[in-house]
């Protein structure tokens, strides 16, 4: 997005776009960040504020590239570390790279408690990671004295405990503070009253609360926590002051100073909440090192905090916010302290977390994921960070996506540049995590992963695996891949993200319900006769185009196009139907032929008359066969909300929306039909001279009957048996269209489209929003602009970098955990919403066991095994379940067949079968 021309580029953007909205993308297009500390979390933040496109980023660090930056920065490569550049020059460039609308530059001047800072006054935000609390005070001060004030951010993340920090200064004004779409009602009535009562259409409820406040109750362990972390890290502030260092790795002695140290500052805060020991002392031990996947995490949220400071679209942070990962080392606190020294490599950062042992098993997984998008970019960063699957240990990422990259995934598919456009993703993918951590073992497919692909990924492949992620967001697909992980006794991490909102989901064999064990409500379908007659909003004038688009650019074409791959010569066809046989879909196909277009002139003119059908004739008959006086058999009126009585108008030249559906909807006819136009034939000279010898016909009122049952479901055209005057007429169209030689082979072939929103030349968009303009304007319903419209037809769903980097940290978190084998009480699933912003963590849903008859339970996870032999037969095999645990068979199925039901006649028979 140039800043100077404001115009944002949608193809870029478009994504992130529906998130945060135009007004803030204008307003980050003319912002500068300042960012301080090139480590794990300011390179993650770094990230994500430049995909999203602020005007400038100045990039802080002093610090010289070492190995153990490997193990927390992606930017920073091996020869970094051997040239011993500056952190901040070796990252500086592939910063830069992610967006070529940002100004990225660098600075690695000092900045300690005695610099000037009056160099900030040019930024509108200030953000300090890694650096000590003093400095931290004294930016922030000098942000909240200037006028207007600069926003200030501080970040930090020790080990397991990461913070934030925001100060947007006492004016700071919030224009949108959810980002949720006002959601419409239909009102039947208000009454007089005092107070009036609100009744709503067919007495739906509204789902609205006063003053929509929600109280969160039996949450446990949850109030204390946030306060005793605060506690923990003001300490640790106050070691570092006194110390000049951080707690040494398993330094038992530095545990203890820095417990005294919590416990006095504890006594200073005005909520106490007891000291928790063995957090300080986890801290104490881990500080040192990193958890990239928590940066990941708490780099996301903050990130959004910086958007929100220069734009002020959502509520920002009530000034703290701490997260901790207190799960992830709680049962390591028994292995001894050696497990977690440096040894001069990548993983020193971690080691210092985890331990030695936990890295070797994080280097032996074999994990697949399906899908390379978003937040499978974000996954592979996190493997490459924690050595997820080492060529050397025998480990293995195994990625699959049958997708290729668009310019639209660069605003968060951050492993994929401009070049990469058009490329395959896992491909490409797997070459960036590559340079991220050479030592990594990617095997990359170009499969989807359904029920076609079984024989690839079979179920000696499954048993290969020791961990399944998806990143996906067709929920069909996840709940395939569920049932495969499922019936392989596979863990299963999933994760979503819709705009600001995320999710993640573990699923552990014997411990946890399965994706497939809850159904999200099916999608609210809207009924055939609104669509067709009675459109109240503007969703359903956008699904009436959309549909429009479907049924003559998609549709009608596959159908003309197999009709004719299965009755291949037309002379057959006349045969057959003079014969009487009646050939499904010959109607329509025939009347395809018959006024198939040959010229861009008859596109125009066949355009021009879609026009006169769809926005006045329709309206013409729908007020012929109900008048806008009609009641119903209850004496109310017919056109009472929410039905809307259509309003025709005339087809003027000089609308541009007029002109704008006329185009478009002729370029799409003329792509089917392979005929070729020039750039001058869409002139608005050219397309007028066209539609001067356009002749309308004149206007019948039909008798027909028009559907208003919500209930009746669209009818098949093509089953529909034929009435003998649509015989005769289908008959006497062919028999001209082969006297007059015009069925040739070129002409019996058409091209059918496949909707395409992305790309923006193609006329497919145009069509949708005109002829969805011209509908809403005919039933006096607030039309959409073309962005609204496009991301509705083509169902896309909102998304930006923040929540997709921190979901793929916090399901990176418990990828940890499954690879650890820890209880059922160590994992988390997680709910968050950035915008407001909240993050809420839950146990998953433990699995269901189900008592079959005293100490005997099943789950979903269970496969009770029989050992048969060659004779084996049906009756064998029940004896063998009565022996082996005690159970009658009351019957047995094999999928859906039924293969013994003991009151099916016939069934006995089969107990002797093998």
């Amino acid at each position: 997005m140039a800043a100077d021309s404001m115009e944002i580029d949608d193809s870029l953007y478009s994504r992130q776009r529906y998130v945060l909205g135009d007004s803030a993308m204008h307003q980050m297009a003319q912002s500068s960040v300042f960012l301080s500390g090139m480590g794990g979390l300011g390179i993650e933040m770094a990230k994500n504020i430049v995909l999203a496109g602020v005007k400038a980023v100045t990039l802080h660090d002093t610090k010289q590239c070492e190995t153990w930056d490997l193990g927390s920065n992606f930017f920073i490569r091996q020869e970094d570390v051997l040239s011993q550049r500056r952190r901040v020059e070796a990252v500086c460039p592939r910063v830069a790279e992610l967006n070529p609308y940002v100004h990225v530059d660098m600075s690695s001047s000092a900045l300690a408690d005695n610099t000037d800072l009056s160099f900030l006054g040019k930024y509108q935000c200030v953000i300090l990671t890694e650096a000590r609390l003093s400095l931290q005070k004294r930016v922030n001060e000098f942000c909240h004295s200037q006028r207007p004030p600069i926003r200030f951010i501080g970040c930090d993340a020790y080990g397991i405990c990461v913070r934030v920090f925001c100060d947007f200064g006492e004016e700071f004004e919030v224009s949108d503070p959810t980002g949720e779409e006002p959601k419409e009602i239909f009102i039947q009535s208000i009454t007089q009253d005092n107070p009036g009562v609100v009744t709503c259409m067919d007495n739906q409820p509204h789902g609205l609360q006063t003053g929509q406040s929600v109280v969160f109750r039996e949450v446990n362990g949850m109030v204390e926590a946030p306060l005793q972390i605060h506690a923990a890290m003001l300490a640790l502030d106050t070691f570092q002051e006194q110390h000049s260092r951080l707690p040494n790795i398993g330094c038992l002695q530095d545990a203890e100073v820095l417990l005294k140290l919590t416990e006095e500052v504890n006594a200073t805060l005005r909520n106490k909440a007891p000291v928790n020991t063995e957090l300080v002392r986890c801290l104490s031990r881990t500080a040192r090192g990193t958890l990239p996947p928590l940066a990941a995490a708490v780099g996301g949220l903050a990130s959004q905090e910086v958007l929100k400071a220069i734009t002020g679209k959502f509520a920002p942070l009530q000034q703290w916010f701490y997260l901790d990962a207190i799960e992830v080392v709680r049962p390591l606190q028994s292995v001894s302290a050696e497990d977690f020294f440096p040894r001069g490599d990548r993983y020193d950062g971690l080691r210092a977390c985890i331990g030695e042992s936990m890295c070797v098993e994080l280097h032996k997984l074999r994990v697949f994921m399906v899908g390379c998008g978003a937040i499978g970019c974000e996954m592979l960063k996190n493997f490459a960070l924690l050595g997820v699957g080492l060529t050397k240990s025998s480990g293995e990422v195994c990625i699959t996506d049958p997708d290729l990259i668009e310019k639209s995934n660069l605003n968060r598919q951050f492993l994929f540049r401009p070049h990469h456009i058009q490329k395959p993703k896992s491909t490409t993918a797997a070459e960036a995590t590559h340079d991220i951590n050479p030592d990594l073992q990617v095997d990359a497919h170009l499969n989807k992963v359904c029920p076609a692909t079984e024989s690839i990924y079979n179920d000696s492949f499954y048993s290969r695996l020791n961990l399944v992620v998806t990143a996906l967001d067709n929920v069909e697909a996840r709940r395939y891949v569920d049932s495969r992980c499922l019936s392989n006794q596979r863990p299963l991490l999933d994760s979503g993200t819709m705009g600001t909102k995320g999710h993640t989901e573990i699923i552990v064999p014997n411990l946890t319900e399965s994706y497939n064990s809850h159904r999200d409500p099916p999608e609210e379908e809207i009924p055939f006769c609104t669509l067709k007659s009675f459109p109240s909003v503007i969703e359903h004038t956008i699904q009436w185009a959309r549909d429009k688009f479907e049924n003559l650019f998609v549709h009608k074409p596959s159908m003309y196009n197999s009709f004719w791959q299965t009755h291949s010569s037309a002379d057959v066809v006349l045969q057959r139907m003079q014969a009487g046989e009646s050939l499904e879909g010959a109607f329509q196909v025939i009347k395809l032929l018959s006024k198939r277009p040959s010229q861009w002139e008859h596109c125009i003119t066949i355009a021009r008359l879609k026009f006169e059908k769809y926005f006045k004739r329709k309206a013409l008959q729908l007020l012929h066969s109900f008048p806008l006086d009609t009641r119903l058999k209850d004496g109310s009126l017919f056109w009472q909300s929410p039905k809307r009585p259509p309003a025709p108008f005339d087809f003027d030249l000089n609308d541009s929306m007029h002109f704008t559906f006329i185009v478009s909807t002729a370029r799409l006819f003329a792509g089917i039909y392979n005929i070729s136009y020039s750039e001058k034939d869409l002139s608005e000279e050219a397309v007028t001279r066209v539609l001067s010898d356009v002749k309308i016909p004149e206007y019948r009122p039909s008798e027909k009957c028009i559907e208003t049952n919500e209930a009746a479901k669209k009818p098949d055209s093509m089953k529909m048996p034929l009435s003998s005057e649509e015989e005769r007429e289908a008959i006497t169209q062919l028999e001209q269209a082969i006297a007059t030689d015009s069925v040739t082979a070129e002409r019996l072939q058409v091209s059918p489209l496949q909707f395409e929103k992305d790309d923006d030349s193609n006329g497919h968009v145009d069509f949708v929003t005109s002829a969805s303009a011209l509908r809403a304007r005919m039933y006096a319903i607030e039309p959409a602009d073309r962005l609204k419209t496009k991301r509705i037809a083509g169902k896309i769903i909102p998304a930006i970098a923040t929540a997709t980097a921190a979901v793929a940290g916090l399901v990176a978190l418990e990828l940890i955990k499954v690879v650890g084998g820890y209880e059922f009480e160590s994992f988390k699933n997680c709910f968050f919403n950035l915008a407001i912003p909240v993050v809420v963590l839950t146990e998953p849903a433990p699995v269901k066991q189900s008592l079959i008859r005293d100490n005997i339970y099943f789950s979903i996870w269970d496969c009770w095994t029989i050992f048969g032999h060659e004779d084996f037969t049906l009756s064998d095999f029940m004896n063998a379940v009565r022996e082996k645990y005690g159970i009658e068979p009351t019957m047995v199925v094999h999928g859906v067949k039924m293969l013994y039901v003991p009151v099916m006649p016939g069934h006995s028979k089969r107990l002797k079968l093998t």
